[in-house]
């Protein structure tokens, strides 16, 4: 029997799921992690130990139902989204913690933006409304206030991903930096409209496309988790953010379906909005900007 591993790497804890052919569940490793609270507002991540806890209970899963390596088909990677990580291309390691999605620290970046007049286009080119909650002004706010990384992003030392791609990054040992729709969708620099990271909206975060993963379809091979002893190089074959994962594994598969997802916060997805997103098919990856 051919089994698939499901990575479900959340706010609170990381989680493997091993299914069977049928769709049963075989096995299932969960772990928490350090919540860090710098100020009050602030909520932060570390992303060695979201990479460390993700890959040790991806062990655990096949451990615990006897599998190898070669029965399984793929790796399927959930996540939580928005939350932003900026690491070194050449070390590999991180310049400072995950910005969790739930931080605040931008908010008066965010007012500001408004009161400029930029929310209708970032609106209508994003579908998002503008918010601390998105990783654009994360990525900003720690391009400037980490010493040295403006000048590091500039000259192309620096990657951003949301922790899909972290976690692509290191099991597939630094070889692919990309993401998919469903997750790039959520950083208010991607223009839904031509499936590629907007240029202006970049210029606006002062953010260098250098930075930016490839943006890839929610469902096909990525890479191989070659980095990982116990992985075996298995196939990464597909990523959705954790509320269009859990969308879609609800069967919200037609337009005016809503689904709640309770969490770390409540969450309400419609299928049309995502079906836009993840149902999209690009051709090949986008990386390019708009």
């Amino acid at each position: 029997m051919r089994f698939i591993l499901a990575l479900d790497q959340g706010t609170t804890s990381s989680r493997a799921l091993l299914f069977d052919e049928l769709g049963s569940v075989r096995s299932v490793a969960q772990r928490e992690f350090e919540q860090i609270f710098p100020q009050p507002g602030w909520v932060e991540h570390n992303p060695a130990e979201i990479a460390s806890s993700q890959i040790a209970v991806a062990l655990e899963a096949l451990a615990k139902a006897g599998a190898q390596p070669d029965d399984v088909a793929a790796i399927g990677i959930t996540n939580q989204r928005e939350t932003a990580i900026v690491w070194n291309r050449d070390t590999g390691e991180p310049i400072y913690n995950a910005i969790v999605w739930q931080d605040r620290r931008t908010a008066d970046f965010c007012e500001r933006l408004r009161s400029e007049g930029h929310g209708p286009v970032i609106q209508q080119r994003t579908g998002l409304l503008i918010d601390s909650y998105f990783s654009a002004t994360k990525i900003s706010w720690i391009l400037d206030n980490v010493l040295g990384t403006r000048t590091l992003a500039e000259s192309g030392k620096l990657a951003f991903g949301t922790v899909d791609a972290w976690l692509l990054w290191k099991l597939t040992g630094g070889n692919i930096h990309k993401t998919d729709a469903s997750n790039a969708s959520r950083t208010m620099l991607f223009n839904i409209h031509t499936g590629a990271w907007d240029h202006e909206l970049l210029d606006l975060f002062r953010i260098p496309i250098s930075m930016m993963p490839a943006v890839c379809s929610s469902s096909e091979v990525y890479g191989e988790a070659s980095a990982v002893k116990g992985l075996g190089g298995i196939p990464l074959a597909g990523i959705a953010g954790d509320q269009q994962a859990a969308l879609f594994g609800q069967r919200c598969i037609r337009p005016g379906l809503t689904k709640n997802t309770y969490g770390t916060g409540c969450f309400s997805t419609p299928s049309r909005a995502a079906s836009l997103l993840v149902g999209q098919s690009f051709s090949g990856c986008a990386t390019g900007s708009a």
